[in-house]
């Protein structure tokens, strides 16, 4: 038993695997807040397009 403990101790796998989700975390956050400012433009922009080919 005391050498499971000093193993867990001395481990550091789980505290990398930790950092890379807290990572992976952070990439997804900043990816949607970016897709999400993208996809209102595109929006935007596909609402011109239909409004100015309606016009014609």
């Amino acid at each position: 038993m005391t050498k499971l403990f000093q193993m867990l101790r001395t481990s550091q796998r789980g505290a990398t695997a930790i950092e890379y989700g807290l990572i992976a975390a952070l990439i997804a956050v900043a990816a949607i807040a970016a897709m999400g400012g993208l996809g209102n433009r595109l929006k935007t922009t596909f609402t011109n397009v239909t409004s100015n080919m309606k016009a014609s």
